[in-house]
């Protein structure tokens, strides 16, 4: 993707410029890169001189070598923003379709099942934090960022910035939960640890900043 073009400077360049503009996340970044960096591959020349007939070939060339049907996906999103947006193309993807995903519901653990495994946590902050993660449904990751603040008490309800789509929502939050949250609270503050405005679960690093 180091080729350059008559209109401005090397193509992956142009493209990293367009993903900043837009505020990509940086793992989004890097997969966009990545499916033109495989489409240039398969091609064997610059991914700008790609046609419709390319285009189809390489998809077929992705939905046969047996990945699993999101990895030619996210393939396709990343050309489709190479295309519509870095070149002004959007012509080229106007026929390439996804392949369409058989619908699972994702197995979910009882509270019965789930209450043991909390129990069995070391300590009352991670027995807190794996209640929130299960009674919210919270990725690790989000929950790792929760702070003090983020908490609702009255509304029952915990702030989560930057969820899915750079938006912010809320998670709702059960008297369980809640009353896990607030021993937690009672002792990581004795402790110095919890401090208003600050994480919620800081960790051995954050707690030494």
């Amino acid at each position: 993707m180091d080729t350059t073009t008559r209109a401005g400077p090397p193509l992956r360049q142009r493209m990293l410029e367009y993903m900043r503009m837009r505020k990509l996340e940086p793992r989004t970044q890097e997969g966009y890169i990545r499916a033109v960096r495989r489409l240039s591959t398969y091609l064997q020349r610059s991914p700008d001189t790609a046609t419709v007939e390319d285009l189809r070939n390489f998809q077929l060339h992705r939905v046969d070598t047996g990945t699993s049907p999101i990895t030619p996906n996210a393939t396709l999103t990343g050309l489709k923003f190479f295309f519509d947006i870095t070149l002004g193309r959007g012509e080229l993807m106007a026929r390439m379709q996804p392949v369409k995903l058989p619908r699972t519901v994702p197995v979910a653990l009882s509270m019965k099942e789930a209450a043991p495994l909390i129990a069995a946590a070391r300590n009352i902050k991670h027995q807190a934090a794996l209640s929130v993660a299960y009674g919210a449904g919270l990725r690790a990751s989000k929950v790792c960022r929760l702070k003090v603040g983020d908490v609702d008490s009255q509304r029952m309800a915990l702030r989560v910035g930057q969820g899915k789509g750079a938006k912010d929502r809320y998670a709702m939050l059960s008297p369980v939960v809640l009353q896990r949250l607030r021993a937690w609270w009672r002792i990581g503050h004795a402790q110095g640890r919890t401090l208003p405005g600050g994480w919620l679960f800081p960790g051995w690093m954050r707690w030494n900043r």
